[in-house]
């Protein structure tokens, strides 16, 4: 309540727009940017990287003004977007959760697990509402899929892309599965009890530690609850590929991250069809197979995107999300904690993939 109460206090809250700020001016800070100067809640005051040129060219496209040093921005805007490299949102949030300045900062919440709880502890000591940018939460078939309410068994994940030479200096699970880590941590809802992970790396190099960083990983997670998941990221495809399989006793879904698209399965009423089927597969009673029509006996539909979802893109409905929640004093949609626990699930990734095999 005592967020609350803070959020609520903002000038204008509830009725006008906020001023808000973009730290960093690459191509996600200028995502971030651009929505917001084309959003009515919000007013796009200020935007700040370390190359002032960045900056120059983003305030001149998008309409605000360019900030010279991080307080300075800290003291004029109520919310901003941290979009710098990974190994710079601790810095470049510092003044801003000292403030109560509420942040949005991009996946992954830190480069380290340690750093990710130091952020979150900052944002707690200053009762500060922090936001982390796991943008897959408001792509449109995953919001679709998770209003069905399964209770998967099993989860199957494939996320790859050719090389597109940005944060080679981390390892591909922090730069690409750390989506897939949120979204499938999201759908088990239960703690993590085994893990097998390989890796290969062939260019990466972590610029942290120095140790080579993986470009490929394939990661076998299972939960407490039984929930088994499989999940493989590669930065070194020829194709792109970004596909969820979730597998449950109601349900099976299959969505297409990056076309925004997924159908789902489910055995209906006609269980009992279904199994007479079998049986007369089974005594030889049907020989041949082609007379069974399977869309007869399941029941295939596409996912339906509810309007308020589909009508955006998912960083316009991530803002919006964000400014919201800012606005009226809620919840942060995605808050530090789930970015938290993304980071130290990743953490043991790297690290089960280190492991030697027996």
């Amino acid at each position: 309540m005592a967020q609350a109460n803070k959020v609520a206090g903002i000038e204008g809250a509830g009725s006008g727009r906020i001023p808000v700020g973009v730290v960093g001016c690459g191509r996600m800070g200028r995502l971030h940017a651009r929505t917001y100067a084309e959003m009515p809640e919000a007013h796009l005051e200020w935007v700040y990287d370390a190359d002032p040129s960045a900056a120059i060219a983003a305030a001149h496209d998008f309409g605000c003004q360019t900030a010279t040093h991080l307080q300075a921005m800290a003291e004029r805007v109520k919310a901003v977007s941290i979009a710098v490299p990974t190994v710079h949102h601790l810095e470049a949030a510092r003044p801003f959760l000292e403030r109560g300045v509420a942040c949005l900062i991009e996946k992954p919440l830190a480069p380290t697990s340690n750093i990710a709880r130091e952020i979150v502890d900052l944002a707690h000591k200053h009762n500060t509402p922090l936001m982390v940018g796991h943008i897959e939460r408001y792509n449109p078939a995953v919001r679709a899929m998770l209003e069905l309410g399964l209770k998967p068994a099993f989860i199957e994940v494939t996320r790859i892309s050719p090389l597109t030479f940005r944060s080679i200096d981390v390892g591909v699970v922090l730069d690409m599965m750390i989506h897939d880590i949120d979204i499938v941590q999201l759908l088990a809802k239960s703690k993590v009890c085994s893990i097998d992970a390989t890796g290969v790396s062939v260019i990466g190099q972590d610029a942290s530690n120095q140790r080579p960083a993986e470009d490929i990983c394939n990661v076998r997670l299972r939960f407490e609850n039984g929930c088994v998941a499989n999940l493989t990221a590669s930065r070194l495809a020829l194709k792109t590929e970004r596909k969820l399989r979730v597998f449950s006793a109601d349900a099976y879904v299959s969505l297409d991250y990056q076309k925004r698209y997924g159908i789902v399965i489910r055995r209906g009423e006609n269980l009992g069809q279904i199994r007479d089927v079998v049986r007369q597969i089974q005594v030889g009673e049907i020989e041949d197979l082609s007379q069974v029509n399977y869309a007869e006996l399941v029941d295939v539909r596409e996912l339906e995107m509810p309007e308020e979802n589909g009508k955006h893109d998912p960083i316009r409905g991530q803002l919006e999300a964000f400014v919201t929640a800012v606005m009226s004093g809620s919840a942060m949609p995605t808050p530090g904690k789930d970015g938290l626990a993304a980071v130290e699930l990743a953490e043991q990734i790297v690290q089960a993939m280190q492991r030697p095999t027996l």
